[in-house]
């Protein structure tokens, strides 16, 4: 029975019914999924054609758009999927690949929003040294040391959880395969390895975190002595986009993986999953752009390229 069990699917409960209400929710979704992507793709677009954005900070949050486009691909299609067939059956395969590319992509953006912050403790306390300190190499072992964070902690934490057995119900009160609403369905003492899980998550969210706050406590007094007050501006409009994401990215995973299960139901574990897969990733390029002159700037001078400079009068001419 054990081994039939792990051959068989699951089957997600979703987010949202076929009532008034929830349909207006899933249009919601939607198009914050169509603005997301958009937003990112530009995002990585324009970073890597626009020459003046060739510096290590832009590199780094291209990196972080590319993180931003795969959350809310792994879960919205087949969410939607589901919400237009009427059914959530999940194979034991697709429930693997979605733990497994999650898990893989959130700890992958956690160091990588760590490393961005020594990138601007480089950029503020120290910025003679900084082409130096964050050259070409030392960007790419940052973004090296990403992703093989999040492949590594993937591999063991999905590997793990889908060797238990799930022989009682398969349905999984979520609208994803997502490692605390799978454990639920175990019917084998979990308790030692919910343990190893919480230690673990507070080793992979308070590590980065902690360096995230030494960094900006140096940048936070540095740009307190800046005599400049345009320079102060740029630092400090800079450097809080990126705590702004910070507290919208570490906000949702420390409640997900720090707060005891027991604290938090299913439907409030439904809609912070909801918020870090769609809506963060959807927020992200719009954050950094709007709050970022040079982004701004290198998206008229593209739009100009693409047409919108054909419609102007030349000059002289009526």
């Amino acid at each position: 029975e054990s081994n039939q069990s792990v051959t068989s699917d699951f089957t997600l409960l979703g987010l949202f019914s076929h009532s008034g209400p929830h349909l207006v929710l899933f249009s919601l979704v939607a198009t914050m999924f169509t603005i997301g992507l958009l937003g990112n793709a530009i995002l990585i677009f324009l970073i890597h054609t626009t020459s003046r954005l060739h510096t290590p900070m832009y590199f780094l949050l291209s990196q972080l758009s590319l993180l931003d486009v795969g959350f809310p691909l792994v879960t919205i299609p087949k969410m939607a999927a589901d919400f237009r067939q009427g059914e959530g059956s999940i194979s034991f395969g697709g429930c693997a690949a979605q733990m497994f590319f999650l898990m893989l992509l959130g700890v992958s953006e956690g160091v990588l929003l760590s490393l961005m912050s020594y990138d601007r403790y480089v950029a503020v306390c120290h910025p003679l040294h900084y082409p130096m300190l964050m050259r070409r190499q030392v960007c790419l072992l940052m973004v090296g040391t990403s992703w093989s964070s999040g492949v590594l902690v993937a591999s063991i934490q999905t590997s793990i959880t889908l060797h238990f057995p799930y022989c009682a119900s398969r349905a999984v009160d979520h609208f994803f395969c997502e490692l605390p609403a799978l454990l639920k369905l175990s019917c084998a003492d979990t308790s030692v390895y919910e343990l190893v899980l919480s230690i673990s998550g507070v080793l992979i969210l308070l590590l980065p975190l902690s360096l995230i706050a030494t960094s900006y406590s140096h940048v936070l007094g540095a740009v307190l002595r800046m005599r400049s007050a345009e320079a102060r501006h740029k630092a400090f409009t800079t450097c809080s986009s990126h705590i702004i994401v910070v507290g919208l990215f570490y906000g949702a995973a420390v409640f997900m993986y720090m707060v005891p299960g027991e604290y938090h139901s299913p439907q409030q574990d439904n809609v912070v999953s909801l918020f870090y897969s769609l809506v963060t990733p959807t927020l992200n390029p719009l954050i950094y752009s709007l709050r970022n002159q040079e982004v701004r700037v290198a998206l008229v001078k593209v739009l100009g390229r693409t047409g919108f400079r054909s419609n102007r009068r030349p000059r002289g001419g009526y």
